[in-house]
């Protein structure tokens, strides 16, 4: 896999969080710049940026994961502890793999840089 991907693995479930809604966006100059809008996959995966998308600066993906804790009839709290967890990271200005994984509960998450 080469460009920018993620994967949502759910903690309560051991298992991949499908049909979680993820954003991407790009935040140069103290301007956001919107660039995509999907949902993962079965496999709880997300391609989002293809190699000549990607250039270096600061990103912002953002997971909406209340809503898929509640369809799940997990997190049963109003409102949900977790709604949107938000990754803010940096990124270098050379072509490869990047890979932000996310790791969920409806109490809390985890996140590193992948391969």
């Amino acid at each position: 896999m080469s460009g920018l991907t993620t994967h949502v693995l759910d903690l309560t479930r051991g298992q991949p969080a499908a049909q979680i809604a993820v954003s991407l966006s790009r935040q140069s100059g103290g301007e956001t710049q919107a660039l995509v809008e999907t949902l993962t996959d079965q496999d709880g995966r997300a391609r989002l940026l293809a190699p000549s998308d990607l250039t270096g600066g600061a990103y912002r993906l953002e997971f909406g994961v209340g809503a898929y804790f509640r369809a799940l009839g997990a997190g049963r709290d109003e409102p949900a502890f977790l709604e949107i967890v938000v990754i803010e990271f940096n990124l270098p200005d050379s072509p490869g793999a990047h890979h932000v994984p996310l790791l969920v509960s409806p109490f809390g998450y985890s996140t590193y840089r992948g391969s």
